[in-house]
Formats: structure tokens, sequence, C-alpha cells
């Protein structure tokens, strides 16, 4: 997925260098269910742990370098 081509339809949220928290603008849809995504969970560490709120979905897709997570409501 390549976020920089998107970046205008997302809001950064939070950017640590090797991990970026991305929020869902324009109703960009996830490359793993093609429905729009809410936030996106972007890092380059090959473990990361987060604490979803509520109950929501998650798909996740492994590229080469990184590693994403989406989460769905």
């Amino acid at each position: 997925m390549d976020i920089h081509a998107i970046r205008h339809r997302l809001k950064l949220k939070k950017d640590a260098g090797h991990t970026e928290l991305f929020e869902n603008r324009d109703s960009v849809v996830c490359p793993a269910c093609d429905k729009p995504f809410g936030d996106l969970l972007a890092t380059e560490k090959r473990e990361h742990s987060f604490r979803p709120t509520g109950l929501m979905r998650l798909c996740v897709v492994r590229e080469d370098d990184r590693l994403l997570v989406f989460t769905h409501e």
C-alpha cells in the first residue's frame, strides 16, 4: 500500500519514526477487505503492542518492510 499516494486523504495522528498512526478522513478502503477503515497503524518494528477501543475488527497486511493494521468499527 502506497501511503504517500493517499496521504492527502489521511490525518497523521502520531509519528514515532518507526511507527505511524493515521486516521482515515476520506473513506479509503482497506486492502485486506475492501471496506473503509477507521485508523491505520504502520510500523517497521517486528512487534508492536496496542490496545484497540471498543468492539472492532482488525485487518492486518504484512509487507516486506512493515506491518499495516487497519481498524474497522
